[in-house]
């Protein structure tokens, strides 16, 4: 259980905390989401939450678990997916022709196609990212999902 689930069980929303606790609304929702951790606040924030929640400190920061969907450096989500949303219509065609080859290919048979796929794709991935269709982080994300190639390589 983190802190989401404490405040769901107690029929209180994160804005409710917030007014309740005297918190700022967007920390609330920070700790919630798992983008800030219990154990980076102070222990007045701490102190207010679970006055508020008629909780102990303790069992407070008993809730709060390490959330991997973050990287704790960045702040940016750990699963890159959303790099693959709203692509131009060619260059998901391009997608879907790879995947289909690395399919036949990763099960041991032999693709006939498969150069001319990684070499379309990788000439689309290169155009999208040269007119500005995509950014660079979203065409090294494609490179090294789809062509499985490495920067620096």
């Amino acid at each position: 259980m983190d802190l989401q689930d404490y405040i769901d069980s107690k029929n209180i929303t994160k804005y409710h905390l917030s007014q309740i606790s005297g918190v700022p609304k967007t920390t609330v929702i920070d700790i919630c989401s798992g983008k800030s951790s219990l154990q980076r606040c102070s222990a007045r924030t701490v102190q207010q939450l679970a006055k508020a929640l008629g909780c102990t400190m303790e069992y407070l920061m008993s809730l709060d678990t390490p959330n991997t969907n973050y990287d704790n450096e960045t702040g940016l989500p750990n699963n890159k997916e959303y790099l693959e949303r709203d692509l131009p219509p060619y260059l998901q065609s391009s997608l879907e022709n790879m995947i289909v080859s690395w399919e036949i290919v990763d099960s041991g048979k032999t693709d006939y196609h498969w150069d001319l796929s990684w070499s379309e794709l990788n000439a689309d991935i290169n155009s999208a990212e040269t007119e500005q269709e995509i950014s660079s982080e979203q065409a090294w994300y494609l490179r090294e999902k789809y062509l499985r190639i490495k920067r620096g390589d």
